[in-house]
C-alpha cells in the first residue's frame, strides 16, 4: 500500500484510542505529514526504534509498539518454551504513554504465554539492563525516548546479556513484525488474566535494593569520600525523569550526603517544562540549577537524562560562572582519577583495561597508555563495550576498568551492560571529592590533565536530515563522500581515512583491511595537524553525526579550531 492508503486504513479502524482519533484528524490535514506518517514504516535498528508521537506508521503509538512486540514474541516462540518461561523484563520513563506502551507490550508477550516482569513503576535504562541480567530473562524492553524532546518516545530492546539485543536478533524482530498483517488486530491479553495465570509479574523494590546494592560498589575510596563530605555540596537534577527514582538512596548510601534537588526539574513531568530539550550535553537544562548553586553556595551540578543513562555535569569556573563539561571531558577526568588512585594504592597492573569508541576522545587513550593499561575501541553503541567486557571475561585476559562514549554514556562496574548515569554521577562526585582534598576545583584538575598531555578539545553536532526522504539523503551523502576519497578537509591535508563499512584504511601507501571490528556505516579521518573527524548516521535518528577532535597548545585556540572543523563538515553534507 502507499502512504495515502495506509492512511486510509487509518482512518477506518475501529477502536483507535479518543487521543489518536482526535490527532490523525488534526494532522491530517498536511499532505506532507500523511506522506511522511504514512510512506514508510519506522526505522528499527539494533538500538531499537524512536520517532514522534503521532498517528502512523513511521511514528511511535499504540500500534506500532505493539506491531515490534509481535516480532519479539514470535521470535521467542521460535526459540520454545524454555526462552518463553525465561521471559521479557519491561521497564518504562516519564514520557508521554510510557506506562500505556509498557502494559500493551507485556500484553501482547503475554498473549503468547512469554513471561513477564513489568516494573511497577518507572525506572532508570540502567537498572533495566540489571534486572534483565538478574533475573535471567531472554529479553527486556524499555520505553523511552532518552534525551529527545518532549514530542518523541521511543522502544529499546535489551538481550540476554544486559545490552541492546545484538544485530542478529534484532533483524529478526524487525523482519517479524514486518510479517504482521494487520496492525490493528494484533493478539493481546488482558492484565487481569495475565496476573490470574502468573505468566505477568511485577517487580519494583525488590529490583531496586539488589541494584542499590550494586552501586554501592562503584566508588573505590570511601575514606576520600568521607573526608571531604562536608566540603563537597552537590546539586542534582533528573531532567523531570526516572533519575529521581533512586538518586537519592543511592548517594546517601555511597557517603554524598550533601545533595540538593532541584525542585523544579525533581518533578516527573513529561512536558519537560524547564528545557527545550532534557539532554545534559545543554546548557539551557543547568539553568535551574546554576540559580540554586549560587543561592547554596555549590560548586558541582549533576544532571541525568530522562531515563538516567546520560550523566553530565556543570561545574563553577575561576570566575564564578559555570561551565558545562562536555562527555569527553568528564570522562578524562574519571579515567586519570581511577589511575592514580590504582597507582597510589599499588593496585595499579597492565592487564586493567579502558573501553571506548571510535569516535570519543584520543585523550582518556593517551591517559590510559601513559599508566601502562590495555585500551579497546569498538564501534558506537554500548553493546560493543558489553561484548568486549565478556569477551576479558571469557578469555581472562583483562580486568575491565571503565567504559565510555563521548554521548556521556559511562560504565564502571558490569553488572548493568548499558551506559549507566547513576554510576557516573557516584563517580563524577568522588571525582570532585578528590579535588576538593586537595583545594582544587574540578576545572582545577583538567586543566593540571592538560598540562601533562596536551589540550584536547572535541564537538559532536547532529546534522538533522528530517522527513520521509532523510535517510535516502544520508545513504547518498556518505557514498558521495566515499567516491570522492578527500585529500583535503579545511584546507589540511588528509593523512588517513578510515571507512568501518568497506573495513578498509586508505592512505598514501594505498589501501589495507581493517578486520578488527564489525561492519558499520562510519567514515573517519585523520589530518597532518593531528585533528580527526567522523561522520555517521545516526540508526534512530534522522540525523548524521558529525564528530571533531583536535589538539592545540590552548582551550582557546582548540575551541576555535573544532568549531572551523564543524563548519566544513556541515558544508561537506550540504
Amino acid at each position: 500500500m502507499n502512504a495515502e492508503e495506509k492512511f486510509r486504513e487509518w482512518q477506518n479502524a475501529h477502536n483507535m484510542p479518543n487521543y489518536l482519533q482526535e490527532q490523525l484528524a488534526k494532522l491530517s490535514q498536511d499532505p506532507k505529514w500523511i506522506e511522511d506518517a504514512f510512506g514508510q514504516d519506522i526505522n528499527f535498528g539494533t538500538a531499537g526504534m524512536r520517532g514522534r508521537l503521532e498517528p502512523g506508521t513511521n511514528r511511535i503509538n499504540l500500534y506500532t509498539v505493539g506491531r515490534v512486540t509481535e516480532g519479539l514474541a514470535r521470535l521467542i516462540d521460535e526459540k520454545g518454551a524454555k526462552v518463553q518461561k525465561r521471559g521479557v523484563v519491561i521497564s518504562f520513563d516519564s514520557r508521554y504513554h510510557s506506562r500505556e506502551f509498557a502494559e500493551h507490550a507485556a500484553q501482547v508477550l503475554g498473549a503468547h504465554n512469554i513471561h513477564v516482569y513489568l516494573f511497577d513503576d518507572l525506572r532508570p535504562t540502567p537498572e533495566l539492563s540489571f534486572a534483565v541480567r538478574y533475573l535471567h530473562s531472554y529479553a527486556g524492553i524499555n520505553i523511552t525516548a532518552s534525551h529527545n524532546a518532549k514530542q518523541y518516545n521511543g522502544y529499546k530492546v535489551y538481550g540476554a546479556d544486559g545490552a541492546q539485543m545484538g544485530p542478529e536478533d534484532a533483524e529478526r524482530v524487525f523482519e517479524y513484525s514486518q510479517k504482521v498483517t494487520n496492525i490493528f488486530t494484533v493478539n493481546t491479553a488482558s492484565v487481569a488474566q495475565l496476573r490470574a495465570q502468573g505468566i505477568l509479574q511485577l517487580i519494583g523494590e525488590d529490583i531496586d535494593e539488589l541494584y542499590l546494592a550494586e552501586l554501592k560498589t562503584v566508588n573505590v575510596n570511601t575514606e576520600l569520600i568521607e573526608q571531604t563530605a562536608d566540603k563537597l555540596k552537590i546539586i542534582y537534577t533528573p531532567l523531570h525523569g526516572t533519575g529521581k527514582i533512586l538518586y537519592e538512596r543511592a548517594f546517601r548510601q555511597n557517603g554524598f550526603t550533601n545533595v540538593v534537588p532541584v525542585p523544579s526539574q525533581a518533578i516527573l513531568d513529561p512536558e519537560f517544562p524547564t528545557t527545550k530539550k532534557p539532554n545534559p550535553e545543554y546548557r539551557d537544562v543547568f539553568d535551574p540549577g546554576i540559580k540554586l548553586a549560587n543561592e547554596k553556595n555549590a560548586d558541582l551540578i549533576i544532571a541525568t537524562d530522562p531515563d538516567a543513562d546520560r550523566m553530565g555535569a556543570c561545574v563553577r569556573t575561576k570566575n564564578g560562572d559555570f561551565q558545562v563539561l562536555t562527555g569527553n571531558q568528564i570522562a578524562t577526568l574519571m579515567i586519570y582519577y581511577l589511575l592514580v588512585n590504582l597507582k597510589n594504592n599499588g593496585q595499579l597492573t597492565s592487564d586493567f583495561e579502558l573501553i571506548t569508541s571510535i569516535v570519543s576522545s584520543s585523550m582518556p587513550l593517551k591517559i590510559a597508555e601513559d599508566f601502562g593499561i590495555k585500551t579497546k575501541s569498538v564501534l558506537t553503541g554500548f553493546k560493543f563495550i558489553g561484548e568486549e567486557i565478556d569477551r576479558m571475561n571469557k578469555m581472562h585476559d583483562g580486568k575491565f576498568l571503565m567504559g565510555f562514549e563521548e554521548s556521556y554514556g559511562y560504565l564502571f562496574k558490569s553488572f548493568a551492560r548499558d551506559k549507566d548515569a547513576m554510576q557516573g554521577a557516584l563517580m563524577f562526585a568522588e571525582v570532585a571529592s578528590y579535588y576538593a582534598s586537595r583545594n582544587m576545583t574540578v576545572l582545577d584538575g583538567l586543566s593540571e590533565i592538560w598540562e601533562k598531555y596536551g589540550t584536547s578539545y572535541e564537538i559532536t553536532k547532529a546534522i538533522e536530515m528530517p522527513g520521509i526522504g532523510g535517510q535516502k539523503k544520508m545513504a547518498e551523502l556518505m557514498a558521495k563522500l566515499r567516491s570522492e576519497n578527500l585529500s583535503k578537509i579545511n584546507g589540511v591535508q588528509v593523512i588517513k581515512i578510515q571507512d568501518f563499512l568497506k573495513q578498509q584504511e586508505f592512505n598514501e601507501d594505498g589501501a589495507k583491511p581493517m578486520r578488527d571490528l564489525p561492519k558499520s556505516n562510519v567514515l573517519k579521518y585523520f589530518l597532518a595537524d593531528e585533528t580527526w573527524l567522523a561522520l555517521r548516521p545516526s540508526g534512530t535518528e534522522p540525523v548524521i553525526k558529525a564528530y571533531v577532535g583536535v589538539n592545540k597548545p590552548d582551550i582557546a585556540t582548540a575551541h576555535e579550531a573544532a568549531e572551523s572543523y564543524q563548519k566544513a563538515l556541515a558544508k561537506l553534507l550540504k
